[in-house]
């Protein structure tokens, strides 16, 4: 009877040992691998459909184009916002569809966690960004984002670049029910968001500003007009997507998108160059529209 108790107390005082050990390692990140010898670079998106949007598409063929070896990884979760993303890695929540973009093949893995992913690949840049309805309300962002990149800065290699996705506003006859936070105004809405980024940049210091955003309010001002989304938020699927993913080479690789030999099926010689031209601008003035003289 007595060796019982024992048995029970020392079990108990095990748990009550174990227990916070394993909240602990459930909300950090496992440490980064090193990075390999093998010259492809190793990008990574945490995000939601606006990151599907920009970098499951098209980004692989451009960078093939160009003679880069990339690996593409995108976590999906459907309006995921900065909060939902923050009580994720705070909680090991497998909230996403995980899609990597390996050798130009697409791999699914589902119900997967924040962690996994990072320790998937040794990542050379990490994007985050906020739920499209709230990219343009600062007060949404914190204290999210900072619970965020803290977590992903503990694992990630000291040299990997931290990026923010700048998404873009809705189309003017979008019926999103955020678009009504920005009085259902095209331009009250890309002024909102740029407003948010540099706010959230300024506190978070991140490496690269992906400015998607403006890149479509450029292509906006060319004789496509207001056609770069097909259901009033999403991008259309040829010239939209090519245009996102066109801002995402130019900000990731350094290198100048235009004259990128590379174009998806069905896209126009002028749909190219507005695509092209568009991102080169934002690149060049990521918090400023550029118009796109054709």
């Amino acid at each position: 009877m007595k060796t019982n108790k024992l048995k029970t107390i020392f079990i108990t005082l095990l748990i009550a040992a174990v227990m916070p050990i394993a909240a602990i390692c459930a909300d950090k990140p496992l440490p980064p691998k090193s990075k390999p010898a093998d010259n492809i670079i190793r990008v990574l998106a945490i995000g939601n459909s606006f990151s599907e949007d920009a970098v499951e598409q098209y980004l692989y063929e451009l960078a093939a184009a160009d003679s880069i070896k990339v690996i593409i990884g995108n976590l999906y979760y459907p309006g995921c916002s900065l909060e939902r993303h923050a009580n994720n890695v705070n909680n090991d929540i497998p909230d996403y569809r995980y899609r990597k973009i390996v050798d130009g093949n697409t791999e699914q893995r589902d119900s997967t966690t924040i962690k996994y992913a990072l320790a998937d690949e040794s990542w050379d840049y990490v994007s985050v960004q906020q739920a499209s309805h709230f990219s343009g309300l600062p007060e949404t962002y914190e204290p999210y984002l900072k619970e965020l990149v803290d977590y992903v800065r503990q694992g990630i290699r000291k040299d990997t670049k931290l990026m923010f996705h700048f998404t873009w506003a809705y189309s003017n006859d979008s019926d999103h029910d955020g678009f009504k936070s920005y009085g259902n105004n095209q331009i009250k809405m890309y002024e909102s968001i740029v407003n948010a980024v540099k706010q959230a940049d300024n506190e978070m210091d991140f490496d690269i500003i992906i400015p998607c955003g403006t890149a479509i309010q450029n292509g906006r001002t060319s004789s496509l007009g207001d056609t770069f989304n097909r259901d009033g938020y999403h991008l259309q699927l040829t010239y939209g997507r090519y245009t996102a993913a066109c801002t995402w080479f130019e900000a990731v690789f350094g290198e100048s998108v235009v004259g990128n030999s590379y174009a998806p099926e069905g896209v126009t010689p002028l749909q190219k160059q507005i695509a092209q031209e568009a991102a080169h601008a934002a690149v060049i003035n990521p918090f400023e529209i550029t118009k796109i003289k054709k």
